[in-house]
């Protein structure tokens, strides 16, 4: 997969051009830059959606053009609030949503069953306003549900015109590998950053053998690549970071806001801000093209609330980082003893539910 401009150039507004790459073996060129819309579902705290529609215009007027959502978010909140963003500029955009959890009847609060899955998947077309999506995603793995029912439900979702193309999120290597071969996986979503470089170790490399399309989420690392965090830090209370990297049996933040950690991780950061400022860069920028430089991610996932935020992450683009620069930044990671790849898998190991 190319890291250069795919497809006809659009100019971001200042000149920079936007990359475009290819989404698996599927159809779809994806910006290299995608919107998350995790943080509009109110898990961040409150977020003015005035701020946010504007956001979503501006980045579609700045070439981003695959926006990422999920039932979870708000159980409904942030595919209703992008599918008012978006209004008639849908047509414009792919649209990747995720279901298959959020749910307290089930075990885990996860439900991938032919049953379940279809219902989560009409009401998400509901909530956005649209005939189909374009991407399908089962967000985290349900373990006792046979991945066979949970594959062909996604592949009845794609005969049916409900999605245009199917995947996967967060699932260990081995269940990929048992669903691809139930029916072709053909998009993936994972965390992938400088705090977080797990995914380098078996899942990348599958997915560019397999030629699957891969979307990196916290590619920010949930805000502590933004450069504005600091020892003292007082997360909103209804912001899930207050809890200091504590979110269930996920293992996805805990070697970053943990107690132990958070004090050399923004040592890191404190030191990466001379790189960036070195490139005539801030930061975010920095971190964002980090993050787009695998040449395996398609689209890495930033979360925006005001059109200003988007301004400057397309600021990640029309530059490379050298090879001499990442070292760099490995170095500056080794030397704060700054975790990059956490112990254990993405979520604590959990038991299947009796028959």
């Amino acid at each position: 997969m190319s890291l250069a401009t795919v497809g006809p150039a659009h100019e971001t507004g200042k000149g920079t051009r936007m990359e475009y790459r290819q989404f698996g073996q599927s159809d779809l060129r994806v910006s290299a830059i995608g919107f998350g819309c995790w943080e509009i579902s109110g898990t961040y705290g409150q977020i003015d959606e005035t701020h946010f529609v504007r956001a979503v215009h501006r980045a579609i007027d700045g070439g981003i053009n695959c926006f990422d959502t999920a039932e979870a978010y708000g159980m409904g909140v942030s595919e209703r609030a992008l599918a008012r963003a978006l209004g008639a500029r849908r047509k414009d955009v792919t649209v990747v949503t995720k279901g298959g959890v959020g749910y307290a009847d089930a075990p885990n609060r996860r439900d991938s069953t032919r049953k379940r899955l279809t219902a989560a998947l009409d009401n998400s077309l509901r909530n956005l306003g649209t005939d189909h999506v374009d991407v399908y995603l089962v967000h985290w793995p349900d373990i006792n549900t046979p991945f066979e029912e949970t594959m062909r439900t996604l592949d009845d979702a794609v005969r049916l015109g409900k999605a245009r193309y199917i995947g996967v999120s967060n699932f260990r290597l081995s269940q990929l590998v048992t669903c691809m071969k139930l029916r072709r996986i053909d998009v993936v979503q994972y965390g992938w950053n400088m705090f977080d470089r797990r995914m380098r170790a078996e899942i990348f490399p599958w997915c560019q053998t397999n030629d699957v399309g891969v979307m990196a989420y916290g590619s920010l690392a949930y805000g502590l690549l933004s450069g504005t965090f600091h020892p003292d830090m007082k997360f909103d209370e209804n912001d899930w970071r207050a809890n200091r990297g504590t979110l269930g049996s996920l293992n996805l933040f805990r070697t970053m806001f943990g107690a132990d950690h958070f004090p050399r991780n923004l040592a890191a950061v404190e030191e990466l801000k001379t790189i960036a400022a070195r490139r005539g860069k801030t930061l975010p920028q920095l971190a964002v093209r980090w993050t787009t430089s695998n040449p395996v991610i398609a689209t890495g996932l930033v979360g925006f609330r005001r059109p200003e935020e988007v301004e400057e992450n397309l600021g990640a683009l029309g530059w490379q980082l050298s090879p001499a620069e990442m070292a760099e930044i490995d170095a500056i990671f080794d030397r704060h003893n700054a975790v990059t790849e956490p112990h254990g898998w993405l979520e604590d190991d959990q038991p299947v539910a009796a028959a």
